[in-house]
């Protein structure tokens, strides 16, 4: 792929769709400190596993980078793009799936606790004392899961395994952020497992369309990446 191509798609993406104010990523505030902590060190090793793996994609083929820009943005947007839910409270797509199926469900740990830093910083979209948890939903168990149905279905039906890497990475993490809110706030007569299903039904209703506009939209944009950007995934092929 062209870079002027590159930059002038990812101009497209950030500034000529509209972004409504509405948050869903655990708040600050919403966590005790003992599981803020908690997560901050479970995040911590795939951060750094991330790291290594874009360092070492890099040094393949430095043209590289200009494609991370690209999945950064994407995932920037479509993590932002927020729909009320029925509590007052909200869902949104992911977007972690497209990168985690290119460079790898690590190098996306690192994007998403980017994309989520600047989203706590400049739109009040979670916080930072709970970037860790954010972080292993959003950055962690989503590109997980979205990367190995990938590699798990690609060679029987590419697009089937890239809309349901996608679809699929988005609702885990949701099911990761119901989990460790049931987890810090347990029902007083369910326990744990009553306070999931409450957590989990506020973003049903508008989160089961949204992954699935997010797989739609996902194999689109893989097939534009694949036919435009051949060079660098065959430099990602050759360190996989």
């Amino acid at each position: 792929m062209k870079k002027k191509e590159i930059f002038m798609i990812s101009l497209i993406i950030l500034f000529s769709i509209p972004i409504p104010v509405y948050a869903m990523h655990i708040g600050e505030g919403f966590l005790q400190p003992k599981w803020c902590i908690t997560y901050f060190v479970v995040w911590l090793p795939f951060f750094y596993l991330g790291l290594k793996d874009i360092k070492k994609k890099i040094a393949v083929d430095k043209d590289i980078k200009m494609l991370l820009a690209l999945i950064a943005a994407f995932t920037f947007v479509l993590s932002a793009l927020k729909l009320p839910s029925v509590t007052g409270s909200s869902s949104h797509a992911t977007g972690t799936g497209l990168g985690a199926m290119i460079f790898g469900p690590f190098t996306m740990t690192v994007i998403s606790t980017i994309v989520l830093l600047f989203q706590a910083l400049l739109l009040a979209h979670g916080g930072i004392t709970t970037l860790g948890a954010n972080a292993i939903s959003m950055g962690v168990m989503g590109p997980l899961v979205a990367y190995f149905v990938y590699r798990l279905i690609r060679k029987r039906n590419k697009k089937l395994s890239i809309f349901l890497a996608a679809a699929l990475g988005d609702l885990t993490t949701y099911i990761t952020t119901a989990t460790q809110l049931a987890l810090a706030y347990p029902d007083k007569s369910g326990g744990i497992a009553m306070a999931f299903i409450k957590f989990m039904g506020i973003f049903a209703i508008t989160q089961i369309p949204l992954a699935i506009i997010e797989g739609l939209v996902t194999v689109v944009i893989f097939d534009f990446i694949e036919k435009n950007s051949g060079k660098e995934l065959s430099a990602l092929r050759k360190v996989e």
